[in-house]
């Protein structure tokens, strides 16, 4: 096979801006998001030009997108959706209108064609469902409100698309138009293609998803789910919808099928390749050149942009009664212009309702916007970050008669924890320093603090002086080991229990002082093994003393190897001398298991 292009080239250079690209990002605090899109500057036209066709490779990876919403789908059946009508259609529904009003009004205070004015605002209105969404996964806030609400506003405005497109060309005065028969016949092939969808989705597709996963091959099973959505694509984008709409209704019809995870499964590694494709293209089709020429429309428009959608995005968080967290994420996540904003605008300029020079304006304001996000994400981040510390120092005051266990960190560990105490009747002082998290807590009865613990005037006014113990329980275990140290430190006495990440964060922890710690997975991984021994043969009582077991020695293996920190031949050799031993151990032991084979059966 020849061809003239050298895509295998082309491939290399995209997986490689990737691979050098994003780890600096994400290293430096950044976003995978905006290491996509420097790496797509770097090899785009107008720096190294390596890529020089960005246009194609931006339209070939929307594809990303559609793949996206697919699996979004999945996740929605359609009483949840149902469930959702209220934030798609009035929350996303104002955020469209209101935001195409205000921008609309300064397009025709500043003396611009009414139609200019209609197809920027309109388009403009739009967010990018690839980077809000990628951002919002990325930062793990799709669970949050902040998370919910911009979902729903990204699928109002995926379905919005739809009649901004059909209204074109009725802002069509000279050349191209399309006749009332011609509206007509699009209107209906849109209807039949929804109803297509829905049906086959009801009635055909977990059929034929039966019959090829009784063939037994993985790769048919893959070949059919890429198969199903590029169909169901090109079916939406024949009849000139949303091709993201149509795989997320798919989607959706599929939410309650039994082939569900196998579908996600297999379309997840080309979603991420083709997202990172999809931010590589942004990225390389900045046109520097108009930049320089237009930077002060470009600049003033993008701004623009951004300042009236955080406006409308704001205000409506508010009226929805938002936290203030939620707020501020739930405006910087949507406050920039969409991919759906390149389609209208193209399709306005090939129907000569806006000059080539605008359209090239609105494209850019909308890459530049795009930029802009994960930057104005961090920000965010670290306003939000300065506030809590400076309501830290405002902390609640704790009375240190409250408890004389001391919880610092009372998430999902933290809480178990809490409440097996609290249930055997022993007092707890719990501090937190998320309010989100306490503001739930709070709604089911527990007492929590906010405060930040590793304050130590705060743990002293906590009375950690007289506690019997203090369990820490926080996420991060650099603040865990400084906390461990500190509390050793100031408060000798005081018994110190510890949540480790893993084995060396363990060892850390024995190190910095801690009387007792407990490994994330260890006992569930223990649990799980015993019962794996149970399905195995093995009676339960004798899988729970081979558990115990193991648990005692890898114990005793754990304070051996915290002589050797640091020395990691040291810990090799320690390690396989440990394997040779425990398998002699299980080996001697196996008469005498075999002998108590009488208990728990």
């Amino acid at each position: 096979m020849t061809t003239d292009h050298n895509y295998l080239a082309d491939a290399l250079v995209f997986l490689g801006a990737a691979i050098v690209f994003v780890p600096i990002a994400k290293r430096a605090g950044l976003g995978s998001v905006l290491g996509y899109l420097i790496g797509g500057i770097a090899i785009g036209p107008f720096v190294l030009g390596f890529i020089e066709d960005s246009d194609s490779i931006l339209h070939f990876s929307e594809f990303g997108v559609v793949l996206l919403l697919f699996l979004i789908g999945l996740e929605l059946n359609p009483s949840r959706l149902w469930g959702m009508r209220r934030q798609i259609f009035g929350l996303g529904g104002s955020q469209v209108l209101l935001t195409a009003l205000l921008l609309a009004a300064i397009g025709m205070a500043l003396n611009l064609d009414w139609r200019l004015c209609l197809v920027a605002a309109g388009g403009l209105a739009l967010s990018s469902t690839a980077i809000a969404l990628q951002t919002l996964e990325e930062r793990n806030l799709m669970h949050t409100s902040a998370g919910q609400n911009g979902f729903a506003v990204l699928l109002f405005q995926d379905i919005a698309v739809i009649p901004m497109i059909a209204l074109l060309p009725l802002l069509v005065t000279t050349g191209y138009s399309a006749s009332g028969s011609e509206a007509w016949l699009q209107v209906v092939k849109a209807v039949a293609a929804i109803a297509l969808i829905i049906f086959g989705g009801h009635y055909v597709l977990t059929p034929v998803l039966k019959r090829i996963a009784s063939l037994h091959m993985r790769e048919m099973f893959t070949a059919f789910s890429l198969a199903l959505v590029i169909g169901i694509a090109q079916l939406m984008n024949y009849v000139g919808l949303s091709m993201a709409l149509g795989t997320f209704l798919a989607g959706v019809l599929l939410a309650d099928s039994e082939y569900r995870h196998e579908l996600e499964i297999d379309i997840e590694p080309f979603k991420g390749l083709l997202m990172g494709l999809f931010f590589i293209a942004v990225g390389m089709s900045i046109d520097f050149q108009l930049l320089a020429l237009q930077y002060l429309p470009i600049i003033a428009l993008a701004v623009t942009l951004i300042g009236v959608k955080a406006a409308v995005l704001y205000s409506l968080a508010w009226k929805l009664s938002l936290n203030q967290i939620d707020r501020m994420r739930f405006t910087a996540v949507l406050a920039q212009g969409g991919e759906f904003a390149f389609v209208i605008f193209n399709l306005a300029y090939a129907s000569q309702i806006i000059s080539e020079e605008a359209q090239s304006l609105l494209v850019l304001s909308v890459v530049i916007s795009m930029v802009c996000t994960p930057l104005l994400c961090n920000l965010v981040e670290w306003i939000i970050a300065r506030r809590s510390m400076a309501v830290s120092n405002d902390s609640d005051p704790i009375d240190s008669e409250d408890g004389n266990i001391l919880i610092c960190g009372y998430g999902r560990y933290g809480q178990v924890i809490g409440r097996m105490l609290h249930g055997l009747g022993h007092k707890t002082t719990l501090i937190d320093a998320d309010p989100n998290q306490i503001e739930l807590v709070r709604k089911f009865g527990f007492k929590v603090f906010f405060g930040d613990v590793t304050r130590l005037d705060l743990l002293e006014s906590a009375g950690i002086a007289n506690a019997k113990a203090v369990i820490l329980t926080l996420d991060d275990p650099r603040t865990v080991t400084y906390l461990t140290e500190q509390i050793h430190k100031n408060w000798p006495k005081t018994i110190i229990l510890a949540r480790a990440r893993n084995r060396q964060h363990a060892i850390d922890l024995y190190k910095a002082g801690a009387n007792g710690i407990s490994r994330e997975t260890f006992s569930s991984a223990l649990e799980l093994g015993g019962t794996a021994l149970n399905f195995l043969g093995m009676t339960k009582h004798n899988a729970w003393k081979a558990v115990q077991k193991f648990k005692h020695y890898d114990e005793k293996m754990l304070a051996a190897q915290s002589d050797f920190a640091g020395d990691e031949d040291s810990l090799i050799q320690l390690s396989h001398r440990a394997r040779r031993d425990l398998e002699e151990i299980y080996r001697q032991d196996q008469k005498k298991l075999e002998e108590d084979d009488n208990d728990w059966s």
